[in-house]
């Protein structure tokens, strides 16, 4: 008689709304155990000219817009980072920390945290929407399989280059102008086209997600991080400029160059993948290429309409980085774009009419759902640490770990400080208007340059958010149905490159100054 051998016990990895789910309710109990405090808050109002001080408890003050007023308040800044508009959100001031009445949040909190972040990612959820009804669109169209079998004859035998040169682009990008939640707007027009290519879903995230951030961690000109939090330092931004671009070249080449490893071994072996458990309903969601319409025809109407598509996407990356486009912007665009394809796949001898199209769009559109629901999510949970009031004591300990030490003990420390307030302040903006201008003078202290703490939170917060569900990689996975097991088997030599590889540029930044 056969005896049924025991069943191994496996612990398997929860999905995206769960893990969310779950940190919300931790979110909600360190309210509970973290004390409660606050740093009193410095901003410009552009209405009357003036400076408005916030006290810990609640008290606003008007003070002079002048050099003299800063100085008194310790705040190391130029008057003109602030009148010009380089600053445009507050700051916390120097040795202002005060405990407070303590701010637990409710159970009830726990849902409404859930609604008051989707009601505020309300303006990336509608981008979403519309990309994902442009993706039907195009979908519903055909153009997508005759172009992608156009390309695949194209490119055979030197696939690799395509993922090159998104990755180098999505380098670029970061670098340049911090794309992050922008490179959402990539991966529909890019995945099927790996699928084709004989690649997986983590090739797909890694050239695109993984480069583009890699990018962003050595910021040499973006406003939303380097400069940002240069101004909020008091220093300018070209400040350490060499080494982050020399640090950019060598994290680009290690990427890449982990890319075409990885990319390689799946290539040989599908198995190898590590996302392979999924490939099929992977293949399945992504994929526009099947048996039935291999052999449709590349018409003129179908070129217009991919060539219409793929316009939109320079088109938004030339309007965020010259034109100070934001998500209701590019969404409006790409409407735009969306309304002619309709018009063009209604019309004509094989259209598909007004009804088609719109419910492609529709349907487009609510495949998304998910993803938007995700970003949601991740913002209230940031809304229930910054209602505890539990931000700030957490920047207090950390000012004060950090207190007496030698400099290049310092500024190791401090990358690891930044390493964890990447978990809690999410935002790169954030957290350097958060947390610059008590951290970055305690660099004066240990006789050390300012740009090396701006240096250490690039490289801090950005090794922590290829991890952290609270940013974007949690919509990012929910987009493309990916485990966070299976990303956190990819990533974790990136982040300990990022940590190891950065640590060393910040000792060598304090041993040459």
């Amino acid at each position: 008689m056969l005896t049924k051998g025991k069943q191994r016990f496996k612990l398997k990895m929860p999905g995206a709304f769960v893990i969310l789910f779950i940190l919300t309710i931790v979110a909600v109990v360190a309210t509970w155990v973290v004390p409660s405090g606050s740093y009193a808050k410095l901003a410009y109002n552009q209405a009357n000219s003036s400076l408005q001080v916030k006290q810990p408890n609640g008290q606003v003050e008007k003070v002079p817009a002048t050099q003299k007023e800063l100085d008194k308040l310790g705040v190391k800044i130029n008057i003109q980072k602030f009148t010009s508009g380089s600053i445009n959100q507050e700051i916390s001031i120097p040795n202002t920390y005060e405990r407070l009445k303590q701010h637990p949040a409710g159970v009830d909190q726990i849902t409404s945290s859930m609604v008051n972040g989707t009601i505020e990612a309300v303006d990336i959820m509608v981008f979403i929407f519309v990309l994902g009804g442009l993706i039907g669109v195009v979908r519903a169209s055909g153009a997508f399989e005759s172009g992608l079998l156009a390309l695949t004859k194209k490119t055979k035998g030197h696939e690799f280059l395509l993922i090159f040169l998104v990755a180098t682009l999505m380098v670029l990008g970061g670098t340049l102008c911090g794309i992050e939640e922008e490179a959402v707007a990539f991966y529909p027009i890019l995945v099927p086209v790996f699928i084709a290519m004989g690649y997986d879903s983590i090739v797909c995230v890694g050239a695109i997600f993984l480069a583009s951030s890699i990018g962003t961690a050595f910021s040499t000109i973006n406003p939303f991080s380097v400069v940002i939090a240069s101004n909020a330092a008091g220093i300018s931004f070209t400040e350490g400029l060499p080494w982050r671009a020399f640090g950019c070249v060598v994290a680009a080449l290690f990427v890449i160059g982990y890319l075409y490893w990885y990319s390689k071994k799946v290539k040989q072996n599908p198995a190898a993948s590590y996302s392979y458990e999924d490939r099929n309903e992977f293949n399945q969601k992504w994929s526009v290429i099947n048996n039935d319409e291999q052999q449709a025809a590349f018409t003129l109407r179908k070129k217009i309409g991919l060539a219409l598509f793929v316009a939109g996407f320079p088109l938004m990356v030339w309007g965020v980085m010259t034109q100070g486009w934001w998500f209701p912007k590019m969404a409006a665009s790409f409407l735009a774009f969306a309304i002619l394809i309709m018009i063009l796949t209604a019309t004509g001898r094989n259209g598909i009419g007004e009804k088609g199209v719109v419910d492609a769009f529709v349907n487009g559109a609510s495949s998304l759902v998910g993803v938007s629901l995700i970003i949601g999510l991740a913002r209230g949970i940031n809304l229930i640490l910054n209602q505890g009031m539990i931000s700030d004591t957490i920047l207090d300990f950390s000012s004060s770990l950090v207190a007496h030490m030698s400099g290049p003990v310092f500024i190791i420390v401090m990358l690891f400080i930044y390493f964890v307030l990447g978990f809690i302040v999410p935002s790169s903006s954030g957290l350097a208007v958060l947390s610059m201008p008590i951290l970055a003078p305690l660099a004066d202290t240990v006789q050390i340059p300012r740009f090396v703490v701006v240096t250490a939170y690039q490289f801090g917060q950005y090794a922590m958010l290829f991890l952290a569900p609270t940013g974007l990689v949690m919509a990012t996975l929910q987009m493309l149905d990916m485990k966070y097991s299976h990303w956190f088997k990819f990533v974790w030599p990136v982040v300990v490159f990022l940590l190891v590889f950065g640590g060393g540029i910040l000792v060598a930044q304090v041993l040459m100054y």
